[in-house]
């Protein structure tokens, strides 16, 4: 299963949740603590979509955006009730 997702780097708390219209389509908003800097928020932002998501981070992983706040994640192995989770943050 693939989303996009707008990331908001440098916030103050972590969360998931709301939508942006941007470049990839209808967006998934996260917002992580961590600094654009040297892959620090894409980690964050596998971390905390996992948390969200009841997935492990290493079933996420960015399959386009890398660079930008603009990403397109995939999902591997969906387990049952994943998309109905994902359906629930937007």
């Amino acid at each position: 299963m693939r989303f996009a997702i707008r990331v908001k780097p440098g916030a103050k708390r972590d969360a998931v949740g709301g939508t942006w219209d941007g470049a990839l389509g209808r967006a998934l908003v996260v917002a992580v603590r961590a600094p654009a800097v040297e892959g620090r928020a894409n980690e964050a932002v596998r971390r905390v979509l996992a948390g969200a998501l009841g997935v492990r981070a290493r079933d996420l992983v960015v399959v386009q955006g890398e660079r930008g706040r603009d990403k397109l994640v995939e999902l591997r192995d969906d387990p049952p009730g994943a998309a109905e989770r994902l359906a629930s943050l937007f």
